[in-house]
């Protein structure tokens, strides 16, 4: 079994590599840290289940990495693995085409039987996770404008709404300022914004933050 994972972080890599391990000791397990290197290998070779992050600048994000992922292969589960609660991003993952959505915190105890779900051809989802999708699908309406950002738009959306600034966000995201503010122009004309505090308050009414 081949199982690729992708997180910018060293000591979160090493940690799912030992959990894996455990589980399933003679898997050939590959570790990168950025979405340019995964990408490159899901088109090189074949893989039994890829882990990965949302976020892992330079490149996509990871849900943008997913959605190539899935046109390349299709068949190839996807487990998100986040720093994110689910209400923030796991509606986006699930229909990015990803297999499952785990938080770091849970991991520990839920990574394991995701793999094994997701291997078997089925989706790995939480009673957390399933009670976030049903309310996203009656909320469908309300919540319309968002789905018109694209991931990397939705990336800097939440950014904005939790009071970074212009240049944190580029530092965070490895992008320059000015990318950072056409993308802060797009949300606010695709979404109706006039100020930061409306993008703001917007978040805080749809516990997007």
């Amino acid at each position: 079994m081949k199982i690729l994972i992708a997180d910018d972080h060293t000591i979160v890599r090493e940690g799912i590599k030992m959990l894996l391990i455990e589980a399933y000791p003679e898997a050939q397990i590959t570790d990168v840290s950025d979405s340019v290197t995964l990408l490159d290998l899901v088109l090189k070779e074949k893989w039994d289940v890829i882990i990965s992050d949302i976020s892992m600048p330079p490149g996509d994000s990871g849900l943008e990495a997913v959605k190539k992922i899935k046109q390349h292969s299709p068949a190839t589960p996807v487990i998100i693995l986040s720093m994110h609660a689910p209400e923030q991003y796991a509606v986006r993952a699930i229909k990015s085409g990803a297999s499952g959505y785990l938080t770091k915190g849970a991991a520990t105890l839920e990574l394991v039987n995701a793999v094994n779900q997701v291997l078997a051809g089925k989706k790995y989802l939480t009673p957390e996770v399933v009670g976030i999708l049903a309310d996203a699908f009656e909320n469908n309406q309300s919540n319309k404008t968002i789905k018109n950002l694209s991931e990397r738009e939705y990336e800097v959306f939440m950014l904005l709404a939790k009071g970074k600034s212009i240049s944190d966000i580029a530092k965070e995201l490895v992008l320059s300022a000015n990318t950072i503010s056409t993308f802060r122009a797009r949300i606010f004309e695709k979404i109706g914004f006039h100020t930061t505090l409306e993008l703001i308050k917007y978040a805080v009414d749809n516990e997007l933050v």
